[in-house]
């Protein structure tokens, strides 16, 4: 019998065996619970996350931005303080060469969900001013603010809470005190070993993990959505759920095997193709697009996120609209937050060998400024033909319509159909370089060590594809019900990683003068 025709009594028992049974038990209850509740009655599920969603939004909102601004500064004091000069892991040289560990932390957050916005959030900033600015819409002077307000969304401070402190405590628990690669572990230089051996620790991982499911499900179903629109208007292929179906079953097959490789071999693969082939697009865009004017509004906008870094990411209810803090800043903060965790576990996993300093800085200065050129290469192509007015996406905008945006802002970029279908293509592999990170993490998680079982990783990534399939055939809207439930799942991460404010630091130090460095 080989490896791929493992039968299920032999799964079932390798899961069971390699998952801790308070996190297999919950997050497995989740996912049943949430697709039976839908099955019966999906209004009532839509409209009961609704009002969880709008509480937490409109009473924890800023409690959210406090977090993400402390945590980047925090972090960005650790980083250039002696104790950046720590390494992680007890290895004196890195494990993963420098480009393919860049790769694989590029791939993760910004196939969460930003290759979605890239095209259509700048615009949507462009032709509805954002609350922090007052510039007429659609006007020359609303440029800079619309990138900056993506920035603010998708830079330093999106980035920085999702790997850099938690990645730091995680690494020093896990590498120096030998304690497991979870969530819980964040936990432990505040709780000590209650947390680590008691249920309150399944508890806390099954919390990270229902909130990553909640946030990869749904990049994995609007992807399908996206393509099987993508695949009609570029080459007439039927727009429907069998051609989602298709899509989804390539793409679960892809990142399913990426995860069963394993980290050297799927994951930094896929990252390295998927980086490879971005720096193409982004360079075609940029070489045979309006060159000057995306050189221009980049440093326009880098000006203006910089001068009004503040009042962007300080707003709140009561000077922005209620609807707008809940859509945009808040939604997008809260789910960075839920992913944090499981991105920490990932983080540390793949930065054995390297310096705080390169940790932190890496993921809380470089992947942003590198996110930052991409919206500025797709999102600023479409704001200059949106000025130009050889299309107009304030309809399909103001209804989110956010597959439209992308499709038409890439038809209108150098090789027309050719650049779209590359840009549908690209958008394909960095959903799947997040399911195969995200699927290798929860399986971390649930055996609490660095190298869970194949299979497990692959029960993992199948289950999500299962979700989004289950989900998409009563409708795309459930898909975003689901999207909506990760901002409830952010009030019990945002306690878990808060105490890296303070514990991220102490670790690094630990660290520092463990490795005798003064």
């Amino acid at each position: 019998m080989t490896a791929q025709t493992v039968p299920s009594t032999s799964l079932r028992t390798r899961l069971l065996h390699d998952s801790d049974p308070v996190v297999l038990t919950l997050t497995i209850g989740f996912i049943l619970l949430f697709v039976g509740a839908s099955l019966v009655d999906a209004d009532y599920v839509a409209g009961l996350i609704g009002a969880g969603f709008t509480w937490t939004a409109k009473y924890l909102g800023s409690f959210f931005q406090f977090l993400l601004l402390m945590t980047f500064f925090v972090a960005i004091g650790t980083a250039i303080s002696r104790a950046g000069r720590a390494r992680i892991g007890g290895m004196d040289k890195p494990e993963i060469g420098r480009f393919r560990w860049l790769s694989m932390i590029m791939c993760t957050l910004l196939a969460g969900g930003g290759v979605f916005f890239a095209a259509g959030e700048p615009v949507y900033h462009f032709v509805v001013t954002p609350p922090a600015f007052n510039t007429e819409p659609g006007s020359a002077a609303a440029i800079a603010p619309a990138l900056a307000q993506s920035f603010t969304h998708w830079g330093f401070l999106a980035w920085a809470v999702l790997g850099s402190l938690t990645a730091v405590v995680l690494s020093r628990a896990h590498y120096s005190q030998g304690q497991p690669l979870q969530p819980r572990t964040l936990l432990y230089p505040v709780l000590g070993e209650r947390v680590v051996s008691g249920r309150l620790g399944g508890v806390v991982d099954a919390a990270c993990v229902i909130a990553v499911v909640a946030g990869t499900v749904g990049p994995i179903g609007f992807l399908a959505t996206q393509m099987s629109f993508g695949l009609h208007e570029l080459f007439g292929v039927s727009d429907g759920y069998g051609t989602q179906l298709i899509v989804l079953a390539i793409l679960a097959g892809v990142y399913m095997t990426s995860a069963m490789t394993g980290l050297h071999r799927g994951i930094q693969l896929l990252s390295r193709f998927n980086v490879l082939l971005a720096l193409a697009i982004g360079l075609v865009i940029f070489l045979f697009g309006p060159t000057l004017f995306l050189t221009d509004v980049y440093f326009q906008s880098m000006g203006e996120y910089v001068t009004s870094f503040f009042s962007m990411a300080t707003l709140t209810a009561q000077t922005a609209p209620d609807w707008w803090m809940k859509w945009w800043t808040v939604f997008f903060f809260a789910w960075f937050i839920g992913y944090t965790p499981l991105m920490a576990v990932f983080v540390s996993r793949i930065s054995r060998g390297r310096t705080v300093r390169e940790t932190i800085l890496a993921v809380a200065v470089m992947a942003p400024i590198a996110t930052t050129i991409w919206f500025t290469l797709l999102g600023g192509s479409g704001i200059y033909h949106q000025l130009a007015g050889s299309f107009d996406l304030t309809e399909a905008l103001n209804g989110f319509r956010f597959d439209v945006a992308t499709l038409t802002v890439a038809q209108a970029l150098p090789g027309g159909t050719w650049m779209a279908a590359a840009i549908l293509l690209l958008t394909t592999i960095f959903v799947a370089t997040t399911g195969d990170s995200m699927s290798y993490s929860i399986a971390m998680v649930g055996a609490g060590h660095d190298e869970p079982e194949p299979w497990v990783r692959v029960f993992w990534g199948g289950a999500m594809a299962l979700m989004a399939a289950i989900l998409l055939y009563m409708g795309a809207g459930q898909i975003g019900v689901l999207q909506q439930f990760i901002v409830i799942t952010a009030i019990p991460v945002s306690l878990i990683i808060l105490p890296s404010l303070w514990t991220g630091p102490r670790a690094a130090l630990a660290l520092a003068d463990e490795q005798g460095l003064s």
